[in-house]
């Protein structure tokens, strides 16, 4: 076998070798731009880790049993004021409630934040359900401007019948609002505009 034999041989065996090491990098960063909104997806589908589950409409059944459930309010790198409007509500398990949160923007522009929301203790998280919440969208809020955010929820009634959910009394939801990545994104994909010329 001749020497150019053996240079093209290994020429076209370290292509491949580029072709795969260049197809798994790329792999790898699509799968770590995905993972963050199919986590958040398989959280919201299962309530697991805690998290608040979606719902399309209130059950029919409401039981002759309450629950407390308290609220959190946070805020992580953003000029914001974010609060409860009220720190408790006393629920029947099942029934439709209607929490209120409040929040101010203390900069000079305007700011898009996203809450990010959890519940403890996190056995609840499949039975915390949510018909309507701010936490749903970005919120873009104006320079000053101070909003009041409405939280529309129930707590499923198989709360009461869930071994590792029946003997709590007392459920927390809490929010977080954080800069809202998907915003971010898109203002850094904007085309920058220049001065006009005339």
């Amino acid at each position: 076998m001749s020497s150019n034999d053996l240079s093209d041989r290994e020429l076209r065996r370290n292509r491949r070798v580029a072709l795969i090491c260049a197809a798994a990098f790329f792999g790898m960063i699509g799968a770590a731009y995905a993972s963050v909104p199919l986590y958040r997806a398989f959280c919201q589908l299962t309530g697991f880790d805690g998290t608040v589950r979606k719902a399309d409409s209130a059950p029919g059944e409401v039981l002759d049993r309450t629950l407390t459930v308290r609220f959190d309010a946070n805020v992580r790198d953003l000029p914001w004021t974010f609060t409860t409007q009220q720190t408790s509500q006393t629920v029947k398990i099942g029934e439709t409630k209607l929490a209120f949160f409040k929040v101010t923007n203390n900069s000079d522009r305007p700011i898009t934040g996203r809450a990010v929301f959890n519940v403890v203790p996190e056995q609840a998280g499949p039975y915390f359900m949510k018909l309507d919440c701010f936490c749903f969208d970005d919120q873009t809020i104006a320079a000053g401007q101070t909003l009041e955010m409405p939280v529309l929820y129930f707590i499923d009634p198989k709360y009461a019948a869930d071994f590792a959910t029946k003997g709590k009394p007392e459920v927390t939801l809490s929010y977080t609002f954080f800069p809202s990545v998907e915003a971010e994104a898109r203002q850094a994909a904007a085309p920058v505009k220049g001065p006009r010329k005339g």
